[in-house]
Order: structure tokens, then sequence, then C-alpha cells
């Protein structure tokens, strides 16, 4: 009997990989798919109206949020980003999971409004690796790490609220975990190592941000 469907939340530190599994599980089944979220920001060249996003203004986006038309949204940099809800139910009606790849607050949101989604935490293996991914793309100066390194402490300040917690230590062994977890075979949530490993994680960017990023602690703080 195939699994029922539901709403997969993926949240992770930036530079877990939390993007790659999104797109490999949508890419590897058609079982999982991506919802069409809403945004009141204007479409980039190529974007398409209800295939990229919907693009609404924000009288009609907020117009959403009253009707209880979205199922989790957060204002970005002062344009605002929401899921419909249509979109999860149409999938739903298909028997297809939904992937959300959203960050920690709209993934609370969900938790609330559907209580059957699957919410579970990426970690990278280490801090050595979190911190490889982030400087060695080579397009972020050392204020813009320090910000992402400060979300990521943020972030795993709440790990304990997620049903199921995954260290993205082997990409094909982590996507094998979270199909494992949407069919009902990983049943239990997240492991006495894994919730120890979060909080290893949280020390090591702490006492990097206090080491190396002290300049701009106060900043983001």
């Amino acid at each position: 009997m195939s699994p029922r469907a539901c709403a997969v939340v993926l949240a992770a530190p930036s530079g877990t990989g939390k993007t790659t599994l999104a797109h490999r599980l949508v890419g590897q089944s058609a079982d999982y798919v991506f919802s069409v979220s809403a945004t009141t920001r204007s479409p980039r060249t190529g974007e398409v109206d209800g295939v990229d996003y919907y693009f609404v203004d924000r009288t009609g986006f907020e117009t959403m949020i009253e009707a209880g038309d979205l199922v989790e949204w957060a204002e970005v940099h002062g344009r605002l980003y929401g899921t419909p809800r249509a979109e999860l139910e149409r999938a739903a009606s298909r028997g297809h999971h939904v992937v959300l790849d959203i960050d920690v607050q709209g993934a609370r949101q969900i938790k609330q409004r559907m209580p059957d989604a699957k919410l579970i935490f990426l970690l990278p293996p280490d801090v050595d690796t979190l911190m490889g991914r982030l400087t060695g793309r080579g397009t972020e100066d050392a204020a813009a790490v320090a910000r992402r390194l400060y979300s990521a402490l943020e972030e795993l300040q709440v790990v304990e609220e997620f049903d199921y917690v995954v260290v993205n230590d082997d990409l094909d062994r982590c996507l094998e975990t979270i199909r494992g977890i949407v069919s009902g075979k990983v049943e239990t949530g997240a492991s006495g190592a894994a919730l120890q490993s979060a909080r290893a994680l949280r020390r090591e960017i702490g006492r990097i941000l206090d080491e190396d990023y002290s300049e701009y602690t106060n900043a983001n703080r």
C-alpha cells in the first residue's frame, strides 16, 4: 500500500545541501513534486506566472493571508512569499508528496496548520564541511558568511521542534532516509545522536563566530 500523500518540509542551515536534496527527491521520483509559491516580487526574465511563482501584488497577498489561503508565509527584504493551501491540496488529490524547501519559521507554520506534515531538519556532518560549503563558493564576503553562520546558530536552536533530524553525510544515504520517513519505514524521530550532533555544531559555530567573525557578530545580533 502506498504511503498517504503528505507535505515534506526540509529545513537546514545554509550550506547543508538542502536544495540539492529537494531537487533530487523531485527529480528521481514522480511521487514527489514542488509546490508553486506566491510572491509579491516582480517576475525575473524568463519566469512564468503559475509555473515559477504566482505573482501577486501586496493587496492580493494580504487578502490570501486573511482568507487562510496560505499555509505559511513570510516577509523577506520587503517582499512577501507564501505557500498556497490549494497547491498542497491539489498535489495530495493526485497522491503526490509536496516537497517544501523553507526556513524554520515557515516549518512552524506548516506544522500548526498541517499536523500530518513531515518536518525534517537536515544537518551537515560537521562544522568543517559547513564552512567549506559556505566559503568554497567564493561569492560571499566575510560579512555575508557571518550572517549565514548567525542564521544557522538561530536555526539550530529549534532542532528539537522537528519530527526528524537527519545528518547529510552522504547524499544518497540521506535521500534514502528521507524516503523512509515519508513511507513510514523510519518511525523514530530525532535520535539522541542527531541531537548531540546539532548541539555540538551549535557550539562550534558559536566559537567560529567569536574567534573569526567577531567584528560582524554585533551587527547580526
